[in-house]
């Protein structure tokens, strides 16, 4: 299949009503409004495609976007690849997730999103930020800089109350990530939690939350699970 014929395909699957939930929670136009199980149906199709995946991408359509990051070969990307990608990521469906999965699966996980976090753009910052929890979840302990880490959470509880809107919610995230699967870190990640209190992040009047950090971790705690890493972080 080729870039041309997904977009017609995608344009098929388009729905008005899927289209104004995804504006409203942070996809920016051009988009067509497809489901993700929708989207999915073709990855299984295609399967992974680098080329493909950064025709798509390239094309600025969110929905093209997204399914970009699914069907990426992140082994493949460079780190100019990356580079761009985050760059031209305006929202947070694209910036928090598409980014960040292929980022993680990439070479240049870990450079890039120590990069990123020093970012003034607000989309960029909180995709780095995002890579470093999905590097937590992806990777062993002995393949994690875990002093590292530590002193990031130092960082988050000096910074977070005073950080733009996405980067607060991804620094929650990073939080709730290296308690879950780093359990060197869990006990300090509670502590974290604890000294930043209540956070507030603007969700766009959506009905979505800002997960609790520590009820996040504890949950985790309870089901025996801490500490379980996964095959990937793609949904």
């Amino acid at each position: 299949m080729t870039a041309k014929d997904i977009m017609a395909e995608l344009k098929a699957m388009g729905s008005e009503s899927v289209k104004k939930i995804l504006l409203k929670h942070g996809l920016k136009e051009p988009l067509f409004g497809v489901k993700v199980e929708h989207l999915k149906t073709i990855q299984k199709k295609v399967k992974m495609d680098y080329q493909l995946a950064k025709d798509l991408y390239d094309t600025g359509n969110a929905d093209a976007m997204y399914l970009a990051g699914l069907m990426a070969d992140d082994a493949k990307m460079t780190k100019a690849d990356l580079q761009a990608w985050a760059k031209k990521a305006d929202s947070s469906y694209i910036s928090e997730y598409t980014v960040p999965w292929v980022t993680a699966g990439s070479r240049y996980g870990h450079e890039l999103a120590m990069e990123w976090i020093d970012s003034k753009n607000e989309h960029v910052a909180a995709a780095g930020w995002c890579t470093l929890s999905n590097l937590a979840a992806l990777k062993p302990d002995s393949e994690l800089d875990i002093p590292l880490y530590k002193a990031l959470l130092a960082r988050i509880e000096k910074n977070i109350h005073s950080a733009p809107n996405r980067v607060r919610y991804t620094m929650n995230g990073f939080i709730i990530s290296t308690g879950s699967y780093i359990t060197a870190l869990t006990d300090a990640a509670l502590a974290t939690a604890k000294k930043i209190g209540t956070l507030t992040v603007d969700m766009n009047g959506t009905a979505c939350k800002v997960p609790g950090a520590a009820d996040y971790i504890n949950k985790i705690k309870t089901k025996g699970a801490l500490g379980k890493k996964k095959k990937t972080v793609k949904c």
